[in-house]
């Protein structure tokens, strides 16, 4: 009998717990790799030398690893700092992380209008009303009238798929990749929530300056409103994902003028917005 107490792999999203496996009538007494899921508290300083404040913004349930990421992601696509701000230093201690945010950038904390706590499966849910969702999207200078083949589309899950480490291990995690228009992966990130591992692929590209209007954001999943909104914010044009998305995901995809693709799998898939962007 293994040892009932949690067994930890440290700094890989991975945890090892105890489990009964029940195959053919046959009990197997064994310890099993589970994805991670942990607290992460979001907080902020903020304001002129001397008078600076702090204020906790988020409690967010997320798989530890790559939190300065998430942290900065969700600042961004929640409109509460923009990108130009992003020179920002943090303190992190066990599940909490604080953003110390230049003197000169100012929180919009019109636009944290989440509830003290957000679940790992949607952040959409801890909104007030769903006009508080309509962040303000920046204008991008960007051409984003570039289009892809079809043929690199089919190409992308394996891709994605390779790149998923926790999820090989546990089964149990989402993943967000970004590519070029040629294919390449540029980043991947997994975290127990959809929305999450978005924030923190796009944390990523503020903090490497990479430029998301002509790349592929591939989302393991569904396609739900909030993850089109977050694609929106970071000037992303081309959105596919492996499951379905959602009616509104479509409405908000075509207002912001996203390409949005779902059921990407097994060579098909749906173009629900943009079709312009991909080339049959």
């Amino acid at each position: 009998m293994p040892d009932s107490s949690e067994i930890r792999v440290s700094s890989t999203g991975i945890t090892r717990l105890p489990v009964q496996k029940i195959a053919d009538d046959t009990l197997l007494q064994t310890n099993d790799p589970v994805a991670i899921e942990e607290p992460l508290e979001i907080r902020i300083q903020y304001g002129p030398g001397g008078r600076r404040q702090e204020k906790s913004l988020s409690v967010t349930m997320r798989t530890p690893g790559n939190d300065e990421e998430l942290a900065i992601g969700w600042l961004y696509t929640e409109g509460i700092v923009t990108q130009n701000s992003l020179k920002i230093t943090t303190i992190t201690t066990e599940n909490t992380i604080t953003l110390l945010l230049p003197e000169g950038c100012l929180p919009d904390l019109t636009r944290s209008q989440r509830h003290s706590y957000t679940s790992s499966s949607c952040g959409v849910c801890g909104k007030t009303s769903l006009d508080s969702l309509q962040a303000h999207i920046p204008k991008s200078s960007e051409n984003t009238d570039f289009s892809i083949p079809a043929a690199l589309l089919y190409t992308l899950p394996d891709l994605l798929r390779k790149g998923q480490d926790i999820f090989d291990a546990t089964g149990g995690l989402h993943a967000a990749g970004l590519f070029t228009p040629q294919g390449r992966l540029l980043a991947l990130r997994e975290d127990i929530g959809r929305h999450n591992a978005l924030d923190k692929l796009i944390g990523y590209t503020l903090q490497q300056g990479l430029p998301p209007a002509e790349t592929i954001l591939l989302l393991s999943g569904r396609a739900c409103f909030e993850l089109i909104q977050k694609a929106a914010m970071a000037g992303i044009r081309i959105v596919a994902a492996v499951g379905p998305p959602s009616s509104l995901a479509v409405r908000h995809a075509e207002a912001t003028g996203i390409t949005l693709v779902g059921f990407l799998r097994q060579h098909r898939f749906n173009i629900y917005s943009g079709a312009h962007r991909i080339r049959i």
